[in-house]
């Protein structure tokens, strides 16, 4: 009987017998196969073999290797390091280095257990068996090492803390422990366990090497990610000069009138829509439209605290004053809202669209923290739209928290005396977008434009005729929706 081969896998392996080894030897003299490895064969004539072996090293493993159990770093990442190294576990120590661009690390240890994965016919550490395993000294760094970071095993138990309190992180413990015993891992059990109890406060928060870890110990946990983020807008804005626009409504007419504005525009992108007139008759008489109470309150509170010249000087100069200004004018931005908990800061998790804001539980913590970094800038418009970025990222209330943003960028401009900011409703989508791209791709540049072209934009609304700067707008596009028009900025000189 012909023995037949299916080459329309891309890796074939050797077998014990004959016939089937004449038959793989003959192709490959005929090149329709080429040998990339002891007993592994490839009908792929073109890739890398390192290409190759990388994408159908589980397949290969578990041809070789059947009975060994996949562990440390390479348990939880499940593929090479950049390196090329992958570790496992099995009877005897040794180092394989036949296969393309591949090293496989073994490394003496027991067996599999049963809270370890079945896989292949081989096993992955379970993981509770990783998360000891990588309690190990590896006696080399990168890479190269068979454990991961310390970082990673910290974030993962404060992930837990986080998600399940203290009494999921202590069962998570004593079955650390259990797996620790049956495994003989005493002594890597000891180590993480001074890792629980400082996240704990039951142990020094010495113990811990992540700022984030150390700050959940010591009380203030914060969004290690949202940090990173406003580091990268702190060290983008720190040292770049921005235009300085000063303030053209410097008496009290014109400045309500921009806070109108300001106001209408900032609840019509939070999808609280008038008629620019009815707004105007909203806030001129201080009573709220028939059958649309809630929305025509958020028109009235939005402006009660922009018309007001003396709380919008206000600006923090410490964590606790931030959370102070912060939790009074949301609430007067949402008095009418009563159900919506104004000035409270959340006691549940939001999210918009595929964006998870910071866990409540974090946000005193991460506002503390994006603190210091607003407090070193020195430019008004870089402290602007820093602490407008802040604010939207942490989403700190139930409700408002774009409005509360935009508010406190613009208590900013009003202290140094600068031109405030206005985004029209045609410039909604390029706004939102340049958020989005700093937050999901850790890019500040779109952001900066996007505001520093709205600071122009808004340096040309001054005055006191509410119909000559109402049109003067609606020249601009500011009414339409982003799909009808763009924003066009026009010089304007009030003569």
């Amino acid at each position: 009987m012909a023995i037949r081969i299916d080459t329309q896998k891309e890796i074939i392996f050797g077998s014990s017998d004959p016939n089937v080894s004449r038959v793989l030897s003959n192709k490959e003299k005929n090149g329709e196969l080429r040998k990339i490895a002891p007993r592994i064969y490839t009908s792929n004539l073109i890739d890398n073999p390192e290409n190759i072996v990388r994408r159908n090293l589980m397949e290969i493993l578990a041809y070789r290797y059947p009975n060994a159990l996949i562990s440390h770093r390479s348990a939880k990442e499940m593929r090479p390091t950049p390196s090329g190294d992958f570790f496992l576990t099995s009877s005897t120590t040794r180092r394989v280095t036949d296969l393309p661009g591949i090293i496989l690390n073994f490394a003496k240890g027991p067996q599999a257990i049963a809270k370890d994965i079945p896989f292949m016919g081989m096993h992955i550490s379970g993981e509770f068996r990783y998360m000891l395993e990588n309690m190990q000294v590896s006696r080399k760094s990168g890479d190269e090492s068979r454990v991961l970071p310390i970082e990673v095993i910290e974030t993962k138990l404060e992930q837990l803390l986080l998600t399940g309190g203290e009494d999921r992180l202590n069962e998570y413990r004593d079955e650390l422990r259990e797996v620790a015993n049956e495994l003989g891992m005493t002594n890597e059990f000891a180590k993480i366990n001074n890792i629980i109890s400082a996240l704990l406060s039951t142990h020094d928060a010495e113990a811990l090497s992540t700022e984030s870890a150390k700050a959940r110990a010591t009380g203030s946990p914060f969004d290690a990610k949202r940090v990173e983020l406003f580091e990268i807008l702190f060290d983008t804005i720190k040292d770049r000069y921005f235009v300085i626009r000063n303030n053209r409504n410097t008496d009290e007419e014109s400045f309500r009138l921009f806070s109108f504005f300001e106001s209408y525009f900032s609840n019509y992108i939070e999808g609280t829509e008038f008629d620019i007139e009815e707004a105007k008759e909203i806030v001129d008489s201080g009573i709220p439209m028939p059958r649309r109470d809630e929305d025509s309150h958020d028109i009235l509170g939005t402006f009660k605290i922009l018309s007001n010249r003396a709380e919008m000087m206000r600006t923090p100069t410490s964590p606790d004053e931030l959370f102070s200004i912060l939790s009074h004018r949301h609430t007067v931005l949402l008095e009418g809202r009563p159900h919506m908990s104004p000035g409270v800061f959340k006691m549940r998790n939001n999210r918009a669209g595929q964006t998870e804001f910071v866990d409540f539980q974090l946000v005193k913590g991460t506002l503390s923290q994006g603190f210091k970094y607003y407090s070193a800038l020195t430019d008004p418009f870089a402290k602007a739209i820093f602490m407008m970025f802040m604010i939207s990222e942490v989403h700190p209330f139930n409700d408002g928290n774009g409005r509360i943003a935009r508010v406190m960028m613009n208590a900013e401009f009003v202290r140094a005396d600068q031109s405030r900011i206005i985004v029209p409703t045609v410039f909604r989508e390029d706004y939102i977008l340049a958020l989005r791209k700093l937050t999901r791709h850790k890019d500040p540049l779109a952001y900066i434009n996007v505001m520093t072209k709205l600071h122009l934009f808004s340096d040309n609304l001054y005055g006191t005729d509410f119909t000559e700067l109402k049109n003067y707008l609606a020249t601009c596009n500011a009414y339409d929706e982003p799909s009808q028009a763009k924003l066009q900025i026009i010089d304007r000189t009030i003569l």
